[in-house]
């Protein structure tokens, strides 16, 4: 059986053709109905796999590829193993190892009722083991990503010069945090259009309900390995060069600006990391002159470090770590979540991309919306469910620990060692978002004031019993203690919280 984001072509799987084997795909309302999905992560995900099913055939490899609208499909998982096993006398059960926990205990459920033997096999997609983070950090209160990045670079030799990193210095984070003014820089995206109608229509056929826009007839994503890897070169001869430097911008006139968006093609599985990894660094190594080692590494980090970091974090933390709430947020998502109608700028921008493309970049996620989200004290369950739904690179292995965790502080600081928190005015360093915005950036109080700056203060004021204490944010709370109209600013955030719905 092979998932829909087991689309790994280099698997030792397929090695060797075997007419005893048959490989099984499946679209089935199981995985379209968990969570509403953005209708462009439905259709990717079943154009990959279909794509994936074609090329096993291709290849002379048996293959089972049950579409959502078959006559057969009973929509869920373990019926239609035990139909399959039945119908085909099957003798023999195989599975690569999933990454989500809900699907790998419902695999261990269901070889359990199988009438025949079976086995799990690993993905080989990634750089670690399941348990390698939690090994690595054994006897350790906190998890320290750098640790753990530098410990990756050194075992599979990235970077490196000898035991020592390039340069003598292991990472260049605070080169790479550039307002981007001049948007003639910025460079046309690779496009490969293709016309996705039947899958629309199969998914409006079926009654899934989806959330976002698509344009049927011009969808971009990949969705073949061939096309993963076009992308990674694109990266590398256009947008490498500037990478670093602007990671964090953001603007109102491109949503992807020098990222990669390899993303899908990553958690899907077409591509791997460390190939991904290694060609980046070979181009680099190739035109040193024309691309910095701030640039390079900053992509790199985020693959073979923050990646592999979070997925370490999924498989030693859950099933807890999905119930987690430790600043005790309840309140409820506001609607402008699902149309992007808000007098926000920001939040317009970064939820209406999100909308339009199922993708925003990791600021606007954290920064954006998941700062607003933060300040505003909405409830994780809500928050993971939005986040799980909209983007097209999401699967809760790498979603929830990025949202509970470094986004909502919702872990108590396993993953972050403080919340990413800020007013207006990061907002303003990092983007053109605020001097266009209905809200005034620099008022904390008053008609139009930034719903940011307010609540940002209240923020810290409410959870001051859990937070003071934290050595990361402690000037905070001395500047706090300093405010001479804390009780303004208080009652302005009050005001907003209460008018969640009309911002």
């Amino acid at each position: 059986m092979i998932l829909g984001d087991q689309l790994n072509s280099r698997h030792s799987w397929y090695k060797e053709k075997n007419n005893e084997v048959t490989y099984v795909l499946m679209e089935m309302r199981q995985e379209t109905d968990y969570v509403k999905h953005h209708i462009q992560k439905v259709v990717a995900f079943f154009q990959a796999m279909r794509n994936f099913g074609e090329a096993l055939e291709k290849a002379d490899h048996k293959v089972i590829y049950c579409k959502l609208d078959d006559k057969e499909n009973q929509q869920d998982l373990e019926k239609n193993i035990t139909d399959l096993v039945e119908k085909h006398g099957f003798e023999h059960f195989e599975y690569q190892l999933p990454d989500e926990y809900r699907l790998d205990m419902q695999l261990k459920q269901i070889c359990q009722s199988l009438s025949i033997s079976s086995n799990p096999y690993d993905s080989e997609h990634f750089m670690t083991e399941r348990d390698f983070l939690e090994k690595f950090f054994k006897g350790k209160k906190t998890f320290l990503l750098e640790s753990f990045y530098r410990e990756m670079r050194k075992k599979h030799d990235i970077l490196m010069d000898g035991k020592e990193p390039l340069t003598g210095k292991w990472n260049y984070d605070h080169e790479n945090r550039n307002k981007l003014k001049d948007i003639s820089i910025l460079k046309p995206q690779l496009l490969k259009d293709r016309d996705v109608t039947e899958f629309v229509d199969l998914l409006e056929k079926s009654g899934v309900q989806t959330i976002g826009k698509i344009d049927s007839e011009n969808f971009s994503w990949p969705a073949s390995r061939r096309e993963s890897l076009a992308l990674v070169d694109y990266f590398c001869e256009n947008l490498l060069p500037s990478f670093g430097k602007y990671q964090d911008a953001m603007h109102t006139e491109d949503p992807f600006l020098f990222h990669s968006r390899l993303s899908f093609g990553l958690n899907s599985k077409m591509i791997s990391p460390l190939e991904v990894v290694e060609k980046v660094e070979k181009y680099w190594y190739e035109h040193q002159d024309a691309i910095d080692i701030a640039q390079v590494e900053g992509f790199i980090r985020q693959i073979i470090g923050w990646r592999e970091y979070m997925r370490g974090i999924y498989w030693a933390k859950m099933p807890d770590y999905k119930e987690l709430n430790y600043l005790g947020h309840q309140n409820s998502l506001p609607g402008y979540f699902w149309t992007g109608d808000t007098k926000m700028n920001c939040m317009k921008h970064a939820i209406g991309q999100s909308l339009d493309h199922a993708y925003a970049h990791h600021i606007q996620r954290l920064m954006v919306t998941g700062n607003f989200a933060l300040l505003a004290g909405i409830s994780p369950d809500e928050l993971d469910e939005w986040y799980l739904g909209i983007y097209i690179d999401a699967i809760e292995w790498v979603e929830i620990t990025n949202t509970r965790g470094m986004s909502q502080f919702a872990d108590g600081g396993i993953v972050g060692s403080k919340p990413y928190v800020s007013s207006a005015n990061y907002i303003d360093k990092m983007s053109n978002y605020c001097s266009s915005c209905h809200y005034s950036k620099s008022k904390k109080t008053g008609e139009n004031a930034c719903p940011f700056n307010s609540l940002y203060w209240h923020f810290y004021n409410r959870h001051e019993e859990k937070l003071s204490k934290n050595p990361r944010i402690g000037m905070m709370y001395r500047t706090w203690s300093k405010m001479k109209d804390k009780e303004e600013i208080l009652n302005q955030a009050e005001y907003y919280l209460d008018n969640l719905e009309k911002l």
